[in-house]
């Protein structure tokens, strides 16, 4: 009688299998990425200006370095390019014409560091390091965070160049805010007119090392001519950067705002330890977006960008415009445009 009881179980057991879990309301136990041989080191980033980022990060990639060193070294490109109105020195400036920076860092041992309106210090990537490395905290702000880099040695400048204050005081005369999907690309136009970009972005980097580790990085001066004190998703842990060393790692780039009500890159994430392709994983994020808020997600732009723990990579946008660069053993200047809903 005890025999037959087990048959019956073990029968049991096999039919909801073919029948699915999911149709019974029950999630599969997680997975994460295949087994098949990793594509490392790698390193990938979003927008154009990620093609020079990826350089830096990967001259210590390829001598074996750690993709914590690669990624804070890979953003620091844009964050002193003047001609960058997004990220860092030559950011365009909140209303009031202050320069705030935000950024984030994550290692693969879960290690987060986080500066948000941060003023007069260009590489706010490597603020964000060092509080994650010599302090109890993950995210110091404002006057603190400019007190703590001033202590440990960063020097204070003008961050407001020329350029961007032309800009600031041409948006002065309307004080007319209208987001411009994919201004990241936009603004490196030179025939573009003073004062007509009112958005802003990042540069989000993913890397994993010869020793198989993940590390990633995410840094920015904010959206244009944005309220003083604003905050958006790119200095916060989850929303603009996640990094899970057994899964994968995810970063966001657009309207921060949308990002931070999703956790978007904590999501990615979540859906990559499902078994989902980094593709895939971020498609349906950007339709969690559009599931929460339809009408809005036609107007504005938001991407994700993920890389899992065997190399693989994606990208998903709401629209069409986002660009994300590639660099490995085989091709180190690869551009690529993102897939999109709309």
């Amino acid at each position: 009688m005890a025999i037959q009881r087990r048959k019956f179980i073990q029968s049991g057991i096999a039919g909801l299998s073919l029948l699915g879990f999911s149709n019974l309301g029950l999630k599969i136990p997680s997975k994460g990425p295949s087994n098949k041989p990793s594509n490392k080191p790698i390193v990938i980033s979003t927008w154009d200006f990620g093609v020079p980022a990826n350089l830096a990060a990967w001259d210590i990639l390829k001598m074996g370095g750690r993709a914590l060193d690669a990624v804070e070294q890979g953003v620091k490109i844009p964050e002193a390019d003047l001609k960058n109105s997004t990220v860092g020195k030559g950011g365009y400036p909140d209303r009031d014409g202050h320069v705030t920076l935000d950024a984030c860092i994550m290692d693969e041992l879960g290690n987060c560091g986080s500066v948000a309106a941060l003023e007069n210090i260009t590489h706010a990537i490597s603020v964000a390091r060092m509080v994650m490395e010599k302090t109890p905290h993950v995210m110091l702000v404002g006057e603190g965070a400019l007190q703590f880099a001033l202590t440990n040695g960063f020097e204070k400048e003008n961050l407001l160049t020329p350029e961007s204050e032309k800009a600031w005081r041409e948006w002065l005369k309307e004080k007319k805010y209208s987001p411009i999907i994919n201004i990241e690309n936009l603004s490196n136009d030179p025939n573009r007119l003073p004062g007509n970009q009112y958005n802003h972005d990042t540069i989000g980097m993913l890397a994993l090392d010869e020793s198989g580790n993940l590390s990633g990085a995410c840094t920015t001066s904010g959206m244009a001519f944005k309220m003083h004190g604003r905050v958006g998703d790119s200095p916060i842990i989850g929303a603009g950067l996640y990094v899970d060393n057994e899964i994968g790692a995810a970063t966001s780039t657009g309207v921060g705002e949308e990002v931070i009500r999703t956790v978007g890159s904590f999501l990615v994430v979540e859906l990559m330890r499902q078994g989902h392709s980094p593709e895939v994983a971020c498609k349906l994020a950007v339709e969690r977006i559009i599931a929460k808020k339809p009408e809005t997600a036609k107007e504005i732009q938001v991407g994700f960008l993920a890389l899992n723990k065997n190399g693989e990579y994606g990208a998903y946008a709401l629209q069409k415009g986002f660009t994300f660069a590639v660099c490995d053993a085989e091709k180190q200047d690869l551009l690529i445009d993102g897939k999109s809903i709309y």
